[in-house]
């Protein structure tokens, strides 16, 4: 059996979640015991509406809970400031005085203070606490979010901005006015084509061998590789000259409208949804051209013909005549002008033509550079013994140096720059919808500019918000730790001064 001076050197430890039931179960405090602290915070309430002036009272009703040990202190102070109104048998006849003396004897009938402070000890613990970690927590992981957020918004701002000069380079622009830039091309394109043309001048043998060689082989009785004969002839011909065979006195070619400035200004620009609702927008700036060139015309019935529709005229009225013309029969003889003023690498088809005769002659080089790695053998030598002198004199290096320049003219022809070019001849809306998915990206460039800032302010507001929170934290975890170490004292005397330990507080 253990002796008393070991009992009391036993400490008592109360968990903080079972510190209420331990009251009650020890009989230190009644169970109604809310009741009565809720009429003694009616008189608290009464009582701090005439208080002297004094900075450390004010100090202590500054806070959000006043408890018994405020009240105590409230009390010592008084002692002071009021000890005029002090009469000769010790007693106050100030109502200040007599108003909170009668709040302490309220708090200590029945251990209520003892319950009270416990209760604001499992509060803070349990839910106060946990609630402005939690809220500190959420203002630093918002943090986090919004400053990663503005990291993409800056980096895709840059991307777009790389995107428009990729491309603008690509047609060979500078992209300060995309519009007036392409038809700028546009109206260069002649010369390039022209250049085409002439150093279609250099194909006259690889014309000849590839002429020669299909004669022997098969006997062809048709013109083989007409286009570009014509073209190595004559260079870039007009279409009028490659039609009827003769050169054209006049040439009247079509007449290029000028492209309205192309500015983009805030008031232009579509700033779209700002929010952070979807983080995951994707947007398509791309442009497929599919079953050739959108012209824009409509065919529906009920389109307003002045909308860009067609009008057939009004129901109910008489026949239209249509009077068919012969072609060319309005202009005079030796004047090009329309589509026969265009050279022939201007019009598509016959462009398309050139094109794939080029193709044709290349595809034919390069078979032949093949053939002849692998005509070393006798008898594969002995097939050309009757073949002309143009095919027997042929070495593979002269047909590779043949062979390049014809890919020369083809690449020429097939870059993607030529391609959007000749799609800006064709079609003049086509330089509508390019200058149009070009200024979207510098529009959604200057969007998520404006969204990063967006981010950075929501980001400062998140920061402050901590800022304002984590004293609070402190605050109370200094009130929490002061009210733990004034219950163990209090329960402490109640037993023998045996050393008393609340667990479990952490805020």
């Amino acid at each position: 059996m253990e002796s008393p001076q070991n009992v009391q050197s036993l400490p008592i430890d109360i968990q903080t979640s079972k510190l209420l039931d331990w009251l009650v179960d020890r009989r230190h405090c009644n169970l109604k015991w809310q009741g009565a602290v809720m009429d003694i915070r009616e008189k608290i309430k009464a009582a701090i509406q005439d208080m002297p002036e004094n900075e450390e009272i004010k100090e202590l009703l500054s806070g959000s809970y006043i408890h018994y040990f405020h009240c105590l202190r409230i009390v010592e102070i008084l002692k002071g400031t009021e000890a005029s109104s002090k009469n000769i048998f010790g007693r106050y006849s100030s109502q200040r005085m007599k108003d909170w003396q009668d709040i302490i004897s309220n708090y200590e009938a029945d251990n209520v203070y003892l319950v009270e402070v416990a209760s604001l000890l499992s509060r803070n613990v349990s839910y106060e606490g946990p609630a402005l970690r939690k809220q500190v927590a959420k203002a630093q992981q918002l943090q986090q979010e919004l400053s990663r957020r503005e990291v993409d918004c800056q980096n895709s701002a840059a991307d777009l901005r790389v995107r428009y000069y990729t491309a603008c380079k690509q047609y060979g622009i500078t992209g300060e006015n995309v519009a007036r830039e392409l038809q700028a091309l546009v109206k260069d394109l002649p010369t390039v084509l022209g250049e085409v043309g002439r150093d279609a001048a250099k194909l006259e043998e690889q014309i000849q061998l590839y002429t020669a060689f299909t004669n022997f082989v098969c006997e062809w009785s048709e013109p083989v590789l007409p286009m570009l004969t014509f073209v190595q002839k004559r260079g870039d011909a007009t279409f009028y000259e490659w039609r009827t065979g003769e050169v054209p006195a006049v040439i009247e070619r079509p007449v290029i409208e000028e492209a309205p400035a192309d500015t983009i200004t805030e008031e232009t620009i579509d700033w779209g949804d700002l929010g952070s609702g979807t983080e995951s927008q994707e947007v398509n700036f791309g442009i497929t051209v599919e079953d050739g060139v959108d012209w824009g015309i409509s065919l529906d019935s009920e389109q307003d013909p002045g909308a860009g529709g067609i009008d057939w005229g009004e129901s109910g009225t008489a026949p239209i005549e249509i009077e068919v013309v012969d072609v060319g029969t309005d202009c005079p003889d030796g004047v090009a002008k329309g589509e026969d003023a265009l050279t022939i690498l201007e019009t598509p088809q016959l462009r398309s033509q050139f094109i794939d005769e080029l193709m044709e002659l290349e595809v034919f080089l390069s078979q032949r550079l093949t053939e002849m790695k692998e005509e070393a053998d006798v008898v594969a030598m002995s097939q050309f013994q009757l073949a002309p002198i143009v095919i027997q004199d042929q070495t593979r290096q002269h047909v590779e140096k043949m062979q390049a320049v014809v890919r020369d003219l083809l690449v020429r022809l097939t870059t993607l720059r030529m391609q959007h070019l000749f799609m800006i001849q064709a079609s003049p809306r086509y330089v509508e919808r390019v200058s149009e998915m070009l200024r979207q990206k510098l529009k959604q460039a200057d969007i998520l500019v404006l969204k990063r800032a967006t981010q950075a302010e929501k980001r400062q507001e998140a920061f402050e918000e901590q800022a304002r929170l984590e004293p609070r934290v402190d605050l109370l975890a200094r009130s929490t730790r002061k009210l733990q170490k004034l219950i163990e004292e209090d329960i402490s005397k109640r037993y023998n001064n045996r050393p008393v330990n609340i667990m479990g507080v952490n805020v």
